[in-house]
């Protein structure tokens, strides 16, 4: 081989060589699911298919231990809980009960419109027992298990008192009341008291959170951020797509979902049923949330604690168009309990700034006046600035009448 082709030979290697390096890569085969086609629920979940004298269905539990935290909750705190705790939001219609005797419930449908064709294919119940919090889930693998689920659910709320969920009075125990009937069997809620705290965490929250929705109350409250959690919205089709695929990787979500949703619910209520069980030692650092407490007070007739806690809140400090409304109610509240020097401070006080109710405080000094003092003069000018605030006929009756006693044209008490 002569020197021009030893060159040229060793020149095609290197081209090869550089060739080889930059070429680009065969396409790689897509990847195989780690996870077979199917997978069912008793195999990723910890827990056990359960046979009733309805057939099957499937239950799993979880336990979170004494030691641990939800977010400002102990644990360990909710075993301590007074035994008269839910006594005061019940209005007495929970008198005395163990929290051992308290079962938290929440659903997991597949619609959010209630009626006959929806369905409670997951239901957890939470409970307090020495070891910690415990939440168990019954899981119905398929619309055919619907029976044993709800027969599993009788049994286990055998043994608890009290009821207690978040919504549950307009949703959760109708819609199960229904799957009951519909499959011939004797609902279990009967004999059991159900606290809606719902119900009372919005006379608590309405007026200071936008939401009062029990993930925003988990996060607003108890100061707990869920990490990947599915939307309620979304629980239906994940349920469908699982009874379509059979994979069950896809029920994960759900049932972390339901299970924080019943763990938020019991640590709400070491917190709200405080508030109304000792309203004078609220541990509230919100005036919306006292005037909340307050005006649950005003409509069970107790005034005088309603209007310490209505004050309360004014020294706390408050939005204006509150920090009025308040003021308001403190001196109608002064004025119902017979202390007329408290109640006249009060509207005065309402009747020297612009505010929604500077009219009405405005015809309540001229009533004073009137009737009380005989002061008609005064009476005539608490009138006719309202008047020149608002004109109506209610307010020119009363400068008429005002203006004929001045005359003395006055001859017999007419009704205001």
């Amino acid at each position: 081989m002569t020197d021009i082709q030893e060159q040229l030979a060793l020149l095609r290697r290197k081209i090869a060589r550089i060739d080889k390096k930059y070429e680009s890569p065969a396409p790689a085969a897509p990847p195989r699911s780690s996870h077979p086609v199917r997978y069912f629920a008793e195999e990723i979940f910890s827990g056990e298919v359960v046979r009733t004298e309805a057939g099957e269905h499937f239950e799993t539990e979880r336990l979170w231990e004494r030691h641990r935290r939800h977010g400002c909750v102990d644990i360990s705190d909710l075993a301590e809980l007074p035994e008269d705790i839910l006594a005061s939001l019940s209005e007495g219609a929970v008198p005395v009960t163990r929290p051992a005797g308290w079962a938290f419930l929440d659903t997991e449908t597949t619609g959010l419109a209630g009626g006959t064709g929806t369905y409670a294919f997951l239901v957890g119940v939470g409970s307090i027992d020495e070891a910690g919090f415990r939440v168990r889930q019954f899981f119905m693998r398929d619309f055919g298990e619907e029976a044993s689920l709800l027969s599993g659910l009788a049994a286990y709320l055998a043994r608890f008192d009290v009821l207690i969920t978040y919504n549950g009075k307009t949703y959760d125990q109708p819609l199960l009341e229904t799957r009951y009937r519909m499959a011939r069997a004797k609902p279990p809620f009967q004999r059991m008291e159900h606290l809606d705290l719902l119900f009372g965490a919005r006379r608590l929250w309405k007026l200071r959170l936008e939401s009062c929705r029990l993930v925003d109350l988990e996060y607003q409250i108890l100061g707990v951020e869920r990490q990947g959690d599915l939307p309620g919205e979304m629980i239906p089709y994940y349920y469908f797509e699982y009874l379509r695929t059979k994979q069950a990787f896809d029920l994960a979500p759900i049932f972390h979902h339901n299970a924080m949703d019943i763990l938020s619910l019991a640590c709400l209520t070491a917190i709200v049923p405080f508030a109304f069980r000792a309203p004078e030692k609220a541990k509230v650092r919100h005036g919306a949330d006292l005037i909340g407490i307050a005006r649950w007070l005003l409509q069970s007739g107790r005034q005088e604690e309603a209007l310490a806690l209505l004050r309360r809140a004014v020294d706390l400090g408050l939005p204006d168009d509150l920090l009025f409304r308040t003021l308001w109610d403190i001196a109608v509240v002064e004025k119902k309990l017979g202390r007329e020097a408290a109640a006249l401070a009060g509207f005065t006080e309402l009747a020297a700034s612009r505010n929604p109710f500077r009219i009405r405080a405005y015809g309540e000094l001229a009533k004073y006046y009137e009737h009380r003092e005989r002061n008609y003069s005064m009476a005539l000018e608490m009138t006719r600035s309202a008047l020149a605030i608002e004109n109506t006929p209610e307010l020119r009756r009363r400068e008429q009448r005002l203006q004929d006693r001045l005359a003395g044209r006055h001859t017999a008490r007419l009704p205001l």
